[in-house]
């Protein structure tokens, strides 16, 4: 049965919208917060399928990171040396975005740097990584603005009292925030701007019509000149040909850990696996490379197999002998592709899409909001 809308609730909530913005994630209102700085008066609406914002945003292990030294090592062999250097640079300066849009008081945001574990089993990966060390400290230093960005630092295996540790690399440049005052913070930004947001509201459709493009939604329809597709892992629901797929990140919090070590973001394993400290706490999630067809998912849950090698890494690598408790277990699903850029792009006349942030997205999040408002306004 079609919805039937007071007048009332036509001309506050539903009537046309110069832009309406799918998803309320980071990149979604990112690109609302953008629209409305660029053309203040400009209507914009954001749908939100989820109570909260669903997805990852506020489902995320919080790193504010720009990539691990092996991570740049695998970038390189299959890319060019202009191609990692661009993606750190667009990482770096969206992290800066952020912080700069925000405030690092309203994102909690603490730079105690981040760390790349190699495992007693990956010496061979760990020093043709340190074999690459000064030559990535040069090449990033053209966008990160030091030479000092990748360091040896075995020395703190024992001082964070990991177990099974050979090797360990260093950032001081990367940090940590908490996503849920992140996403508090930009929603606030959007409501002062005249932003309206629609929780509960999912899109079934988008049609573009002459002059405008309808959207179907479980509320009713509603009617735009533009629109913004910033759903990430689901924009292939609604437009198959996106070369989006999804990936479950499963995640856990530990209890209060007396006397807590861990201090700063950490990646093992090709960084299928991260964990951090949070509030005398560990948060440690990954492992859906155990199986990538199991977690090439969109529906949030857990799995034996993961859990169990979370809990089995975290009680005999991150906290050994501690029989650390689990107090909450979460999951988010993430935005991939064999490309590992974003797609910013028109996908039909009036209708734009952001979306394959592919696991990055604090990191990337406010600049591709941005890139795409500026496509919708130019």
């Amino acid at each position: 049965m079609e919805q039937s809308f007071s007048y009332w609730e036509r001309t506050a909530f539903v009537d046309h919208a110069d832009v309406i913005v799918i998803g309320s994630g980071i990149v979604g209102l990112s690109a609302a917060l953008h629209l409305k700085r660029q053309q203040p008066d400009l209507k914009v609406t954001v749908l939100e399928r989820g109570f909260l914002p669903s997805g990852a945003s506020t489902k995320n292990a919080g790193f504010a990171c720009f990539g691990s030294l092996s991570e740049q090592l695998s970038y390189l062999k299959r890319s060019s040396e202009e191609e990692v250097l661009r993606l750190v640079d667009y990482k770096w300066r969206g992290l800066q975005r952020l912080r700069e849009n925000l405030g690092d008081d309203n994102i909690d945001y603490q730079q105690y740097g981040g760390y790349e574990l190699f495992m007693d089993h990956e010496e061979s990966l760990a020093q043709e990584s340190l074999d690459h060390l000064t030559y990535f400290n040069n090449l990033l230093k053209q966008v990160i603005g030091h030479a000092d960005i990748y360091a040896v630092a075995d020395a703190k295996i024992a001082e964070f009292g990991l177990n099974k540790v050979h090797g360990m690399i260093y950032n001081p440049y990367e940090g940590q925030i908490h996503t849920g005052k992140m996403m508090r913070a930009l929603l606030g930004k959007v409501y002062d701007r005249g932003v309206l947001v629609l929780n509960q509201c999912n899109v079934e459709a988008i049609e573009p019509e002459e002059g405008y493009v309808r959207i179907k939604t479980s509320n009713g329809e509603l009617k735009t000149n533009k629109v913004i597709l910033a759903t990430n892992a689901f924009a292939a629901q609604l437009f198959p040909n996106l070369d989006v797929v999804p990936g479950r990140g499963q995640v856990l919090v530990t209890k209060p850990i007396a006397g807590l070590k861990i201090k700063g973001a950490f990646h093992f394993d090709e960084g299928y696996y991260y964990f951090r400290n949070i509030d005398g706490r560990v948060l440690f999630g990954g492992g859906r490379n155990i199986d990538f067809k199991k977690e090439k998912t969109w529906d949030f849950g857990h799995t034996e197999a993961v859990k169990d090698q979370l809990t089995t890494y975290l009680n005999e690598v991150i906290l050994p002998g501690q029989n650390a408790q689990v107090d909450y277990w979460w999951s988010g699903i993430m935005g991939f592709g064999e490309d590992i850029n974003p797609i910013i792009q028109e996908v039909q006349p009036n209708i734009f899409c952001a979306v394959r942030c592919n696991g990055m997205g604090v990191a990337m999040g406010s600049l591709v909001g941005e890139e795409v408002a500026n496509l919708v306004i130019r």
